[in-house]
């Protein structure tokens, strides 16, 4: 798990700055035709990955954690 649990995925702005955001927060993803990420706060981030790219983004964030879990009880 990350140093204070938070789950974090990393995201591209249409300027090009990255950002890091917190991926249980995330409410819905849309493409229109830009992508929004609408977090639970109401917040909407425009993205330049697609909505794939985060779902997979937010899969692979969570099969690491639970690879770290299972490695610990081990």
């Amino acid at each position: 798990m990350s140093k204070r649990g938070i789950k974090m995925i990393k995201v591209t702005r249409l300027n090009g700055s990255y950002m890091v955001i917190n991926s249980d927060l995330i409410e819905f993803v849309e493409e229109t035709p830009d992508t929004v990420i609408t977090m639970t706060t109401g917040k909407k981030i425009v993205v330049k990955e697609n909505v794939d790219e985060i779902i997979q983004r937010v899969i692979e964030y969570k099969q690491k954690i639970l690879a770290d879990i299972s490695n610990k009880v081990r």
